[in-house]
């Protein structure tokens, strides 16, 4: 199980904050702009953040980065649908498995398995929440069928499972090196304090 001190998650809050600040209203990456982190940044609070309150902290900067985008930032409103309710339940699906990863995490390889399996499973049902939310319930598609969301979501899905894995791997692998650092110096219990 991931145990961290208080200052470590508040750091680790910080620092997911700033990367959402910084990425989010942008779907995809481009030479200009970093890939909205969104996904990761919920999968990884789960991780890292014991208590809920960073949840509905996470879901409340989120919309204000989309209100703020929309309404003064010149971003498209296109997304601002009825079916804009569905991120809550998936940035909750996201968050739960990254807690339950957290919970069967060990300090070596053993936690490969339950990272797939809980960033797969967090992958899923975010995208059912979210895009077939946004499919049925946004106003935009008319005759909603299966196969034409089975279409949508195979062209977009990809990059959103991509940009996860870009984030998430950054982040294990700064987790590796800083508790490869922590042991060499002998600061694992000052860092658990």
């Amino acid at each position: 199980m991931l145990i961290l001190s208080f200052r470590a998650q508040l750091i680790i809050a910080m620092l997911l904050a700033v990367l959402m600040i910084l990425t989010r209203s942008y779907h995809f990456a481009s030479s200009h702009q970093l890939a909205d982190a969104s996904w990761a940044i919920f999968f990884l609070a789960g991780v890292y953040l014991r208590s809920m309150w960073p949840l509905f902290g996470f879901l409340t900067l989120s919309w204000w980065l989309d209100f703020s985008a929309f309404t003064w930032g010149g971003i498209n409103d296109f997304c601002v649908t009825p079916a804009y309710i569905f991120l809550l339940p998936a940035y909750a699906s996201l968050w739960m498995s990254g807690q339950w990863f957290a919970r069967r995490y060990q300090p070596d390889w053993r936690s490969l398995t339950p990272l797939i399996i809980s960033s797969g499973a967090g992958l899923t049902a975010c995208e059912l929440f979210s895009n077939g939310g946004f499919y049925l319930f946004s106003g935009h598609f008319s005759a909603t069928n299966w196969n034409e969301f089975i279409d949508l979501a195979s062209k977009y899905f990809p990059l959103y499972i991509e940009t996860f894995v870009f984030y998430v791997g950054t982040a294990a692998t700064i987790h590796i090196l800083f508790t490869i650092l922590v042991q060499a110096l002998g600061l694992h219990s000052a860092a658990t304090k």
